[in-house]
């Protein structure tokens, strides 16, 4: 498998988490955000945000929609927006000491 699959992987789930704590979005407006930032595939999104609404970081709510079909929206909730914050900690340090071990090899 390519590296930088498993780098997105990695950091999908702290980035939607950090989208919608910006505010409440539908799942492809999350896709289509995710993807301004990394190139990753739709299939990926849907079931870790069902994984995050099992596990309680994020309910969902119905709402009308000008185009089409009522979307289903994501709001973070307080046990989410902790382990969004506990994500982003483990996830600069993880950055910063990569980054010093690759700068000793340069």
């Amino acid at each position: 498998m390519d590296i930088s699959v498993q780098f997105k992987k990695g950091a999908l789930e702290l980035c939607v988490l950090v989208l919608i704590h910006e505010r409440d979005r539908y799942g492809y407006e999350l896709a289509q955000s995710v993807s301004a930032h990394i190139q990753v595939a739709e299939g990926a999104l849907y079931p870790l945000l069902r994984r995050i609404v099992n596990e309680g970081y994020c309910t969902t709510y119905l709402q009308e929609s000008p185009e089409g079909p009522p979307r289903k929206y994501y709001k973070l909730t307080p046990l989410g927006e902790q382990y969004m914050r506990r994500l982003a900690i483990e996830w600069k340090h993880f950055v910063q000491s990569v980054s010093s071990l690759i700068e000793r090899g340069i």
